[in-house]
Order: C-alpha cells, then sequence, then structure tokens
C-alpha cells in the first residue's frame, strides 16, 4: 500500500535523504523546509508523488497549514518523520537566555507545532508511525553540547509520553539516536558556535570546537542507509520505542547503560532507605 510521509527539514541532510528513499520506494511525500525553493532544488518540481511545502517549524500556524496542505493533496498522513533540527555548542555558561529559546524553538517547540498540526489527522486513520529524530546527544551528553542535548533529552521523554498516548489508536513513536552522520550538521549552514566568552574557559574551548570541526565529512553515519533503516522500520506493526543506529551510538549507549546500571547497584541500599519505613 502507498503511504504518504510528511519529512520536515527535508531540502537537505537526513531529511533530503529520506525523501528520496520513500519516493524511490514508491511512497509519496510532503517535503517540508523553510525555504520551499530549496526542496525543489534537490528534489525537482511537484508530481504524482511529491509535494513540497514551507514550512517553518517554530510557526504553528505554517505547521497546520503545510498538514493541512498534504491532507488536501494526499489524503492523509501515515508517516511523520519530525527531523527539522541544528545544533548551537558553547559552554552553558557562555550561552544566553536567547540562544537557549532558537534552540528549544526548533529542535523541541518545533516538533510539538507539527505533531500538534499532524496528530488529528494520524489518529482519526487509527494508524500512523511517528518518528522522531534524535541523536546519541539524546541519550548522553557532552561538553560544548548543553542546549543541544536539552533540547534532545527533552525529545526523548516526550517521544516516550507521546507513544504511551498515541498505542491505543495503532500509532507507534520512534525516537531514532543516530551517531555521528555524514550530512552538513557540522558545517557552517547548520551548527552554531558563539556565546560571550569566560576566560576560564580558554584553554578547551578551541581545542574542543576544533575537535567538532575536525569530524565534518569525517563521520561514519552513512544518511542514506538510515533512511533505508526507517523504511523497514515504518514496515513494522511494532518498531522499536528507541532505534540508535550506528556502531559508534551503540557502544556509546552500551556503556552508559553499563554506568547506570554500576551506579545504581553501588547506591542502592541508600536508594531503599529513602521510603517510608513500612
Amino acid at each position: 500500500m502507498t503511504k504518504t510521509w510528511f519529512i520536515t527539514g527535508a531540502s537537505r541532510g537526513l531529511g533530503l535523504k529520506i525523501a528520496e528513499a520513500v519516493l524511490d520506494g514508491g511512497s509519496n511525500v510532503v517535503a517540508a523546509a523553510r525555504d520551499r525553493s530549496a526542496i525543489m532544488n534537490v528534489l525537482g518540481s511537484d508530481g504524482a508523488r511529491l509535494l513540497s511545502v514551507e514550512l517553518d517549524v517554530v510557526d504553528a500556524t505554517q505547521a497546520k497549514a503545510a498538514v493541512e496542505a498534504a491532507v488536501g493533496r494526499f489524503g492523509g498522513i501515515d508517516v511523520l518523520v519530525n527531523n527539522a533540527g541544528y545544533g548551537h555548542l558553547g559552554f552553558f555558561e557562555e550561552m544566553s537566555m536567547e540562544d537557549v529559546r532558537a534552540q528549544l524553538d526548533v529542535n523541541l517547540f518545533g516538533v510539538f507545532h507539527v505533531t500538534w498540526a499532524a496528530l488529528p489527522v494520524m489518529r482519526a486513520a487509527r494508524s500512523g508511525a511517528v518518528f522522531n529524530i534524535s541523536s546519541l546527544g539524546g541519550f548522553m551528553g557532552g561538553e560544548l553540547s548543553s542546549l543541544y542535548c536539552a533540547s534532545k533529552f527533552g525529545l526523548e521523554g516526550f517521544s516516550e509520553c507521546l507513544g504511551k498516548e498515541l498505542a491505543p489508536f495503532g500509532i507507534t513513536v520512534t525516537v531514532v539516536e543516530p551517531g555521528p552522520l555524514r550530512t552538513d550538521f557540522l558545517s557552517s549552514n547548520s551548527v552554531k558556535f558563539n556565546g560571550k566568552p569566560v576566560d576560564d574557559y580558554d584553554d578547551r574551548r578551541a581545542g574542543l570546537r576544533a575537535a567538532f570541526t575536525g569530524r565534518d565529512g569525517q563521520q561514519p553515519g552513512d544518511p542514506e542507509k538510515l533512511a533505508q533503516a526507517l523504511l523497514v522500520l515504518a514496515q513494522c506493526a511494532s518498531p522499536p520505542a528507541r532505534f540508535v543506529a550506528g556502531s559508534l551510538a551503540m557502544n556509546a549507549v552500551s556503556a552508559k547503560l553499563d554506568a547506570i546500571r554500576a551506579d545504581l547497584d553501588q547506591w542502592r541500599s541508600l536508594s531503599a532507605r529513602t521510603d517510608y519505613a513500612n
């Protein structure tokens, strides 16, 4: 059966690869991005199975209009891919509240806007799949990534709750946790490095930033293969609540789970003593 996929951030990076894979597989794509012409430059003009829509995910009105356009063209939405996002990197103490709001507006609140718009359509159909594109940074934190990880950790908690709420309607929710993907995520077109420098961080700032930018174009994850993996998951009646993508990510997640288990075991007695006595 031909499905209709609604994909945000579809003009480049992973979103573009997902859109291309879906089209190659014979299904419909609603490709959303802030600049509609950018979609047309890479996917071509709208056709029988492609609808491009302008959507800045921070704009709830645009999200609703984009969903309405999708329904008007294809009759519904079977798969929602919340992919749009970017990384704002820097030491937390050097960031501003404006930086925080901008990061959360896109990576978390933008997902809320699009999901709110799409859910009534999917719920009425009593079927569907939601893929929320998180990151290894949604499961474990690291230096320079406090704002980005805050947005992705929030996305993960939201996805867990949403999956439980939507299960009775036949809608599945999978949070996707890729390791480093060879996209333009670390290019100047996507990642942001700024902030008000604090002297105490000077000895680490340049080295850490260089480590990030030095990975650009060298990331081990293949976005085309991840796109193909999502096609497989979309056909599953019971896809995983979390899908970790890539060997680097799997190893890192396994190591953190071991560390969590070790902490749990080490402090088990003290933890238990915080209960009321029976």
